[in-house]
């Protein structure tokens, strides 16, 4: 029997084998130094629960008197619930500690390693996969 294969049956696994591949990441954290970590104490000023990338902003005193606002980049919501979050968990004035991998570039911006809450609960986006 001599089957011929046709552009639809080649589209078609194609898609199945693509759709089957899992989607571990869209981007690097080669831009976060992972062997470096910055405290942060200080207020949320925002809390995005969002998809790809939950975030918090955090007021920071810095040593000028003044406030840097530091930008911290977090997993997805999905992830995040398996380690105890939810969308109401952070609010604008709560005073907190956080804890980044800073970026590389030296700007005010990190990966979460860890957050204390006002009430004294620690959060992580759970283990730490180096």
């Amino acid at each position: 029997m001599n089957v011929k294969p046709s552009i639809a049956g080649i589209v078609l696994v194609a898609s199945a084998l693509v759709a089957a591949t899992p989607a571990t990441a869209h981007h690097s954290f080669v831009i976060f130094d992972r062997t470096k970590e910055v405290t942060l104490v200080g207020v949320v000023k925002g809390f995005g629960w969002v998809n790809p990338h939950s975030w918090i902003q955090v007021e920071v005193r810095n040593e000028a008197g003044g406030v840097a606002v530091w930008g911290v980049e977090m997993n997805s919501p999905n992830s995040l619930v398996r380690y105890g979050w939810k969308s109401t968990i952070i609010k604008p004035g709560d005073r907190v500690t956080v804890v980044v991998n800073p970026i590389r570039t030296g700007e005010n911006s990190g990966h979460l390693v860890s957050i204390t809450l006002p009430n004294g609960q620690v959060l992580t986006e759970g283990p730490r996969i180096l």
